[in-house]
């Protein structure tokens, strides 16, 4: 009887693992075809800001001012990770696809929140990433694009979450590690590399979504000999430049270009890298047949403040004297708005420029070229402290603004009356460790009476509309916008996720969720049911500007628990 049970255990062992039934909802699933990019369907979300241009509006609108008031939650999701929780929850045909801090990606039913599949594939030990987080996910073919936080792009089969292909696309040790979600554009994946403050060489990468292998590669930084080389005049200075990708691009399929941010340069002060450093603090304008640099605009020369300037511009054309420009308008960190002009062939010209919070660093922008006249005493430096507005973090960090084509409004979160001060030291460069060479101070501006703000500027007039303040909260909501005249965001310290009148401003609903709102928020519709949804999971530099407020005004700014949790509302 001992043999048989042996025997039987043996067989049993021997049997290939069960293999598991394709839930219903995925049975159908529906491929996210080239054309479906271009103009997807107004109940899906099949990127990150909905379509190419970055607009983050979607043409829903069953939810309107009349209605709002009456959303609820229909579903939650804890996602058992904590940190900043900032992905995109996308929809295709009534399938979710979302991503989270520690290399996890879920999909489930966008109706009923019921889990269909879970991807997790833990780091290393030893893994280098300084912030923790995934801004979203891709979707082409029946596929899954992710970035893995230590470098690695990987493609999951869209019906059970299984890896197809994985590819490393630079290695975590010298400094690398990937943030962002990637851009699917001309039948290609592409994305960029974090690690601006490790003292990377930036560097974008396209792959081909069947196999994995890399198509083409480009850095944001030039060598000796290429075009902007030039503004790199001393030595070996720019193999270790700066210039990281960490948002996804905007892009216009019409001309195959992508428009990319770029980040800080390496170390943080210039005097300790002279020259303009391209393509540093720029908007870079990228041919994705080739990878080729086609044109750029460079808003901070020898930037020395930290302020990335990785959100892309949204492609929007708005009326200047007359005429409609064919627009790239940037709400960048450095607190000015930036309208520029995108062309056929690449490059960017500038229109004008105006900023949208306290701003003292530039005396003036040059009306011909855009390039600023930067007061000398507001530029740190090596052993020099300098003291300026807006703060390291940006008038706006990285959370998109939202463009409204009905109302002609776009949406910023911003953070107004903080300033920081600076004093740069020299620093060596050590693979993988921090490059930087700073010591950093936050401050609130004297007087102030709040922080965050929610504005509305009219794009065609560069009019202010209407402001709303947080008295007690920066802001660190990215915005999502509807035809049916809402503007959603959360990115405050009471964890609030808001419904505004695209119009006037005023808050027509919150909701008060588990953690803190710092999640891209989106919003779709299945079996004629319009849904919104976002991530609540405070963390990252929404953590740490909170600690830093505590320690100038001790208890006047609540503290934020951490979590991690998928909020899906509907009108009940």
């Amino acid at each position: 009887m001992a043999a048989l049970a042996l025997s039987g255990a043996t067989l049993l062992a021997q049997q290939p693992p069960a293999v598991m039934p394709v839930p219903p909802v995925l049975q159908h699933y529906k491929p996210v075809t080239a054309e479906r990019l271009l103009k997807p369907e107004d109940a899906d979300v099949l990127m990150v800001r909905r379509t190419y241009d970055g607009w983050g509006y979607s043409p829903l609108k069953q939810i309107d001012p009349r209605n709002v008031g009456r959303l609820q939650p229909v579903w939650s999701f804890a996602t058992g990770n904590t940190s900043g929780h900032e992905a995109t929850p996308l929809v295709n045909n009534g399938v979710m696809f979302v991503s989270t801090p520690g290399n996890q990606v879920l999909a489930l039913d966008a109706k009923t929140g019921v889990l269909l599949w879970r991807y997790v594939n833990p780091a290393p030990p030893d893994v280098i990433t300084l912030h923790r987080t995934s801004r979203g996910v891709a979707l082409f073919g029946d596929k899954v694009f992710f970035a893995r936080a230590e470098a690695v792009l990987v493609a999951l089969d869209a019906k059970t979450g299984k890896e197809v292909w994985s590819a490393n696309v630079e290695e975590n040790r010298r400094g690398y590690y990937i943030s962002m979600a990637p851009l699917v554009a001309d039948g290609k994946v592409i994305v960029g590399t974090s690690g601006g403050e490790l003292g990377v060489r930036g560097f974008i990468a396209a792959f081909d979504p069947d196999t994995g292998k890399q198509l083409w590669k480009v850095f944001t930084i030039p060598e000796p000999g290429q075009p902007g080389s030039e503004t790199w005049p001393t030595g070996d200075q720019w193999k270790t430049g700066g210039g990281s990708i960490w948002v996804t691009a905007n892009y216009d399929p019409a001309t195959k270009i992508a428009y990319f941010g770029t980040g800080n340069g390496g170390p943080w002060m210039g005097d300790q890298r002279p020259g303009d450093n391209l393509y540093t603090s720029s908007t870079i304008a990228v041919d994705v047949t080739t990878g080729t640099i086609k044109g750029h605009h460079q808003y901070d020369p020898n930037e020395s403040w930290d302020w990335d300037e990785v959100s892309p511009p949204l492609l929007i054309d708005y009326k200047r004297d007359g005429r409609t420009v064919k627009g790239l308008i940037n709400i960048a960190r450095d607190g000015y708005m930036w309208f520029l002009e995108r062309t056929p062939d690449g490059p960017i010209r500038f229109v004008d420029a105006q900023p949208f919070v306290k701003q003292n660093v530039f005396r003036s922008v040059d009306p011909k070229t855009g390039r600023p006249d930067v007061n000398p005493a507001r530029k740190p430096g090596t052993g020099k402290r300098a003291e300026f507005c807006p703060s390291f973090w940006g008038g706006k960090n990285w959370p998109p603004i939202a463009y409204n084509p009905d109302t002609r409004l776009i949406y910023i979160p911003a953070n107004e009356n903080l300033c920081s001060a600076i004093t740069g030291r020299e620093v060596a460069y050590q693979a993988g460790s921090g490059f930087v060479g700073a010591t950093t101070e936050l401050m609130i501006a004297p007087g102030a009476d709040h922080i965050g703000e929610v504005q509305a500027w009219n794009v065609d007039t560069k009019q202010k509309v209407w402001t709303h303040t947080f008295a007690n909260s920066p802001t660190w909501g990215p915005m999502l916008t509807t035809a049916g005249g809402l503007v959603f965001t959360g990115g405050t310290n009471d964890r609030r996720f808001r419904a505004f009148d695209a119009k006037t401003g005023k808050v027509l609903w919150e909701f008060p969720t588990s953690s803190g709102v710092i999640g891209q928020p989106s919003t779709f519709m299945v079996d004629g049911v319009q849904y919104v949804a976002v991530q609540s999971g405070w963390g990252v530099d929404s953590r740490s500007m909170q600690g830093r407020l505590n320690n100038l005004r001790p208890g006047e700014f609540p503290e934020v628990p951490e979590g991690g949790t998928i909020w899906v509302f509907a009108v009940r």
